[in-house]
């Protein structure tokens, strides 16, 4: 939801920043690796309770997570690299709610659990609605220049960074904030699928 407002804030410098990478010889494919190996290290100090270094590194994964995109638009734009961009930012989103349950088993499993579920019905949701909008040549940019269409939803980079760091800044608090994530989720993949439902109309169908 606040992404349409944070990239036109956010995409100037790291835009800046990107062609200065691209110039030192930086591939965007680096980046996104480099990005995975932080998102893991974070998932992994939050399994040793090093929180401190888990949020570090996972500011970290974001921070190279966004300057990929800037190195390609500096560079050349690759399919395999907006792959590979959007695979590793599933892995570290679910290696996040997977490390507290890891962490906090008693405490944290369930709610992890649950967190997943979500994560995996909004992402079975939003990959559908992409390929079906690809096929019908839909586009949009206001979440950025992506290599495939983003639909907007109440849940999405923005608020899951927020919400991951507000769960490594006070740990204790994740089951609430587990299932208050999930619910949210849950809802953006609801209404993903009821807007799917009436975008995706067939010609022949007839109107409600």
């Amino acid at each position: 939801m606040l992404d349409g407002w944070v990239r036109p804030l956010i995409d100037p410098p790291l835009d800046r920043a990107g062609r200065s990478l691209a110039k030192a010889g930086l591939s965007a494919d680096a980046a996104t690796a480099l990005g995975l190996v932080a998102g893991l290290g974070a998932a992994l100090m939050i399994v040793l309770q090093f929180d401190a270094a888990a949020l570090v590194l996972f500011a970290l994964n974001r921070l190279l997570d966004g300057l990929d995109g800037a190195i390609a638009r500096a560079s050349q734009r690759t399919d395999r690299g907006g792959f590979l961009d959007i695979v590793f930012d599933f892995v570290i989103y679910g290696a996040v709610p997977a490390a507290f349950a890891l962490r906090e088993p008693e405490a944290h499993a369930l709610p992890a659990a649950i967190l997943l579920l979500s994560f995996y019905i909004n992402g079975a949701s939003f990959l559908a609605f992409a390929a079906v909008a690809a096929k019908r040549g839909i586009e949009g940019s206001s979440r950025g220049i992506k290599s495939f269409y983003f639909s907007a939803g109440l849940m999405e980079g923005t608020e899951t960074i927020l919400f991951f760091l507000v769960m490594i800044l006070v740990p204790d608090r994740f089951p609430v904030l587990a299932y208050a994530f999930a619910g949210l989720t849950f809802m953006s993949a609801l209404a993903r699928v009821t807007l799917a439902w009436h975008v995706f109309r067939d010609e022949n169908e007839e109107t409600d």
